[in-house]
C-alpha cells in the first residue's frame, strides 16, 4: 500500500489532506501538523526551510513513499531544497495552483491571496510569470483569515467585512481568477465568492495538488482503488486544539492523533 506523508505548519493543511484522501482513497496517509511552531507565514525563509527539512526527513524516516507539502509558505520557500534533500517524490501546492490559474484566466489578470510569507516570497507571481509572462498578477496578504477560520466564523458578518477590505485591490484590478494561496482559505470560499462575484474563478490549490498527486501515483501504478487506507495524525503541540479545529475542516471527529517531538538542529 502506498504511504503518503502530508505536512503543514498546523491545521490548515487538512484541506489538502481531505482532497488527497478523495483523490487517492487507497493510500495510507500520515498527516503531520507542526502546531508547536505555527505560523510559518510570519517566519523567515531560512527558518521555514529548516523546519520543513526536519519534518521531511522525519516523514521519510517513517517510510513514506511520497511527501506532500501542504503549507503554501513551506512550498514557496523550501520546495526545491526538499526535493534535493530527500529520495522520495515531493509535491508542493504553489505550482499546481499557478497552472490552474493560468489555464482559467480569460482576461490575463490573476489575483493571489495568502499569508505574509507566501505573498512576500513572490512564489505564485514567479510561477505564473514562468507560464505566461503577459499575465498581470495582483497579490495580497490576508493574515486575519486564518484565525477567523479557526474560530469557525466562516459566514460571520465580521469575516465578510474583512474580506471586502482585503479583496478591494483585486476588485479594482478586475481579476477574473483568484488563487486561494493558503490552506485555510478554501473554507472561506462562500464569502470570498460573495465579495468577488460569481464570475470570478476561485482556484483551490489543495484540489489542484491532489490531482497532481493522484495522477502521479496512478501513472506509477501505485494506487489501490479497492480499499481505504489508514489515517494517522501527528502534531507537535496540543492534541485537543488540533482535534477541536480539525472538525471544522473535515466535518467529523479526528481519530488516531498523537503528539510527537521534532528534534531541533543543534
Amino acid at each position: 500500500m502506498i504511504r503518503l506523508g502530508i505536512f503543514d505548519s498546523g491545521i490548515g493543511g487538512l484541506t489538502v489532506f481531505r482532497e488527497v484522501r478523495e483523490a487517492v482513497p487507497g493510500a495510507e496517509i500520515l498527516y503531520f501538523g507542526d502546531t508547536a511552531r505555527v505560523p510559518y507565514g510570519t517566519k523567515s525563509a531560512e527558518t521555514v526551510t529548516r523546519y520543513s527539512l526536519q519534518i521531511a526527513w522525519y516523514l521519510v524516516g517513517r517510510n513514506m513513499d511520497a511527501v506532500v507539502v501542504a503549507c503554501n509558505t513551506a512550498s514557496a520557500y523550501a520546495i526545491d531544497t526538499l526535493r534535493e534533500a530527500v529520495t522520495v517524490p515531493v509535491f508542493g501546492v504553489v505550482d499546481p495552483g499557478a497552472r490552474a490559474a493560468v489555464k482559467a484566466t480569460k482576461n490575463g489578470v490573476i489575483g493571489v491571496i495568502g499569508t505574509r510569507g507566501t505573498i512576500s516570497s513572490g512564489a505564485y507571481r514567479k510561477a505564473i510569470s514562468d507560464l505566461d509572462e503577459g499575465i498581470k498578477t495582483v497579490a495580497t496578504s490576508c493574515p486575519l483569515f486564518v484565525p477567523l477560520v479557526e474560530e469557525g466564523w466562516l459566514l460571520d458578518p465580521i469575516t465578510q467585512q474583512i474580506a471586502m477590505k482585503y479583496l478591494e485591490p483585486h476588485l479594482k484590478a478586475g481579476v477574473d481568477t483568484l488563487v486561494l494561496g493558503c490552506t485555510h482559505y478554501p473554507l472561506l470560499k462562500d464569502i470570498i465568492s460573495m465579495v468577488m462575484g460569481g464570475e470570478v474563478t476561485l482556484i483551490d490549490s489543495a484540489q489542484e495538488t491532489a490531482r497532481d498527486v493522484g495522477a502521479y501515483l496512478k501513472e506509477a501504478g501505485m494506487v489501490d482503488e479497492f480499499q481505504r487506507g489508514r489515517e494517522q495524525f501527528e502534531v507537535t503541540d496540543s492534541i485537543e486544539r488540533f482535534s477541536e479545529v480539525g472538525r471544522i475542516f473535515l466535518n467529523h471527529e479526528l481519530e488516531n492523533i498523537r503528539q510527537v517531538t521534532i528534534v531541533e538542529d543543534e
